[in-house]
């Protein structure tokens, strides 16, 4: 039995593999991908998924080739653009987490338009990591509390700061669930600090494959596993 609400994170990997076997170029993939995204999105409220991070684009994809880093870019602010309406339509609440200093400035005002128009959605909670490293999250809310010397810190004010510095907009709840396509099995600096507890399934379907189908199946086995952060399920007496 699936304990709604849910936060689940997905390591959307696997496009380039996938469009590489079919002889097309690693832009088609990434096309493909973002298809993926909107099957995925539209099935997620209806799983007991509350809140949904996608992996889009790590500090590290920057040292990919200029020419797909370009055609990336080109590829999230159409999306953004394009499905802004329908997230309103769908109560599709949007944030996307990360930097935005290294971000081409017309996508940057896109994503402020699309977060602004979408802000009120309720049924789904829609974070895309851009620019995102947890790593530098991390230490960049470390930096942050080092300023705020001598306020206590907590577990729940670090979140907080780490929220603030990752541009999240509201607080981020624990990830449940993290999945993970195209058959690797790593984190890759993604949300280190959220998926502290979270349950971890790698899929080996490219992530232009997935389907809602998939993303049932994984919830599922999300509902079988035994969660005990920590503890024990029968405390032992004496």
């Amino acid at each position: 039995m699936v304990q709604s609400p849910l936060h689940v994170a997905i390591i959307m990997d696997g496009n380039g593999r996938w469009a590489t076997r079919r002889g097309l170029p690693r832009s088609a993939g990434h096309q493909a991908g973002a298809r993926t995204v909107r099957r995925i999105v539209r099935a997620a409220p209806c799983l007991g998924i509350r809140t949904l991070t996608l992996y889009a684009f790590s500090s590290d994809n920057w040292t990919r080739p200029a020419a797909e880093v370009t055609t990336l870019m080109r590829i999230f602010r159409a999306y953004l653009a394009a499905e802004a309406a329908t997230c309103v339509e769908q109560g599709v609440r949007l944030a996307v987490i990360g930097r935005r200093d290294r971000l081409p400035l017309p996508l940057v005002e896109t994503i402020v338009a699309a977060e602004r128009a979408a802000r009120g959605g309720t049924s789904l909670d829609l974070r895309i990591a851009v620019d995102y490293s947890a790593q530098d999250a991390i230490v960049g809310a470390a930096a942050r509390a080092a300023r705020q010397a001598g306020a206590a810190l907590t577990r729940e004010s670090f979140a907080w700061l780490l929220d603030e510095t990752i541009h999240a907009g509201t607080a981020t709840p624990p990830v449940d669930l993290l999945i993970r396509t195209g058959g690797e099995r790593r984190l890759s600096d993604f949300l280190l600090w959220e998926t502290a507890y979270a349950e971890l399934v790698f899929s080996p379907t490219m992530w232009p494959d997935f389907q809602p189908s998939d993303l049932r199946d994984a919830v599922a086995e999300y509902a079988a596993r035994e969660r005990r952060f920590g503890g024990l399920t029968t405390q032992v007496a004496g």
